[in-house]
């Protein structure tokens, strides 16, 4: 149901950059075209020790548009969440919401939140992201179908089912107030979305998903990108999980529980790597093992390819158009998996050693493969 205009609540858009001198641009222009009263919203950028000429053109906005937008600065970077924490200082919104840089909204995004948040029971929302450069190459093309697969059915799922809702970092929204009764974003995490979900839930707040709520972003285009985006996504959400173990015991029921198995999703790779790895070794050297370890072992190992192909055959036959080289994409799921574990791994050492936290930002081109909708 829509919201009568004079009831629409105010909303303050952050957008933390640094150096996004190749998007920023973009998503300013679509951030102005909002389908909203601009009297009811603002947007703050938050600079955050850029060296290329992110400033520079976040100031000619500014200049252009000052009643809808601001500009303020931290001369020392220290990530993300220390930005949005600086930038809550300046805002003035009962909504908040958070984009990226490299994300283009699409122009409903605002009215279809106040929809939301017109029940007072609801303390965030996260809308839906789409990739806007999916047919830039294979990777971005997978990338863009697990996203997809991940929305349509696991977190639409979850929202119907009244479990755990994770935040993903951008084109989400929260109320100021709540944000400042759970003590804002924690400024040394390095998935400062999953925390902030966890903090919601641990104080009984209501989060839902939007999947009408749509925001286009960039995807990596490369492995190395790939690589560092999911080392900082793993280790942080797995340090969140150490964090939040007392989630279960504060909340025993099927949210709770929902949302340990959420957090604890990346210590599982590990183990399907051991699992592997025993699997084979026991197939190559004939050694035989106790029946029942041997039956979990193989039921991993089972399962979790059986899978695969289950997710891969998914994509090839909902990929448009319909070629018979979609078929090509199968291995590469395997690839892909691969990666994953990899990644998985390696944060897992890293939590291990103790090494120092960094905050390891992807690096945006600004190309656009596929047009959002105007």
């Amino acid at each position: 149901m829509a919201v009568l205009e004079e009831k629409l609540p105010f909303v303050s858009i952050i957008v933390p950059v640094k150096d996004e001198a190749r998007v920023v641009g973009r998503l300013l222009d679509a951030l102005l075209r909002l389908d909203y009263p601009s009297e009811k919203r603002e947007i703050v950028i938050v600079e955050d020790g850029s060296v290329d000429k992110t400033v520079e053109i976040c100031r000619e906005y500014v200049r252009r548009y000052p009643s809808q937008t601001k500009l303020v600065r931290q001369s020392i970077s220290k990530g993300k969440p220390s930005a949005l924490n600086y930038a809550l200082k300046h805002v003035k919104g009962e909504i908040v919401g958070v984009f990226d840089a490299d994300n283009v909204p699409e122009p409903e995004v605002l009215l279809r939140i106040a929809e939301y948040f017109a029940d007072p029971s609801v303390g965030a929302v996260q809308g839906r992201a789409c990739t806007i450069n999916s047919d830039e190459n294979m990777l971005t093309r997978i990338i863009s179908n697990e996203e997809a697969l991940r929305c349509k059915a696991y977190i639409c799922g979850k929202d119907v089912l009244g479990l755990f809702i994770p935040l993903t970092g951008s084109c989400y929204f929260v109320r100021k107030s709540v944000i400042g009764e759970v003590g804002g974003w924690d400024n040394e995490s390095l998935s400062e979305d999953t925390e902030m979900a966890a903090k919601l839930l641990e104080r009984s707040f209501q989060t839902r998903f939007a999947p009408d709520v749509v925001s286009w972003q960039e995807s990596p285009a490369n492995l190395k990108q790939l690589f560092k985006q999911r080392l900082r996504w793993f280790r942080g959400t797995m340090e969140v999980a150490l964090h939040y173990g007392r989630l279960i015991a504060k909340k025993p029921d099927m949210m709770g529980i929902d949302a340990e198995m959420t957090l604890i999703g990346p210590y599982m790779l590990p183990l399907c790597l051991v699992s592997y790895v025993i699997t084979g070794y026991t197939l190559l050297s004939g050694v035989k093992l106790d029946f029942f370890y041997t039956l979990f072992l193989y039921g991993i190992s089972v399962f979790s390819m059986i899978s695969l192909l289950a997710i891969g055959l998914a994509l090839v036959f909902t990929a448009k158009p319909r070629r018979t080289s979609n078929l090509l994409c199968l291995p590469l799921i395997y690839l892909y998996w691969s990666l994953q574990i990899t990644v998985s791994v390696v944060a897992l050492l890293q939590i291990l050693l103790r090494t120092q936290r960094k905050w390891l930002k992807t690096v945006k081109s600004g190309v656009v493969i596929r047009c959002p909708s105007k």
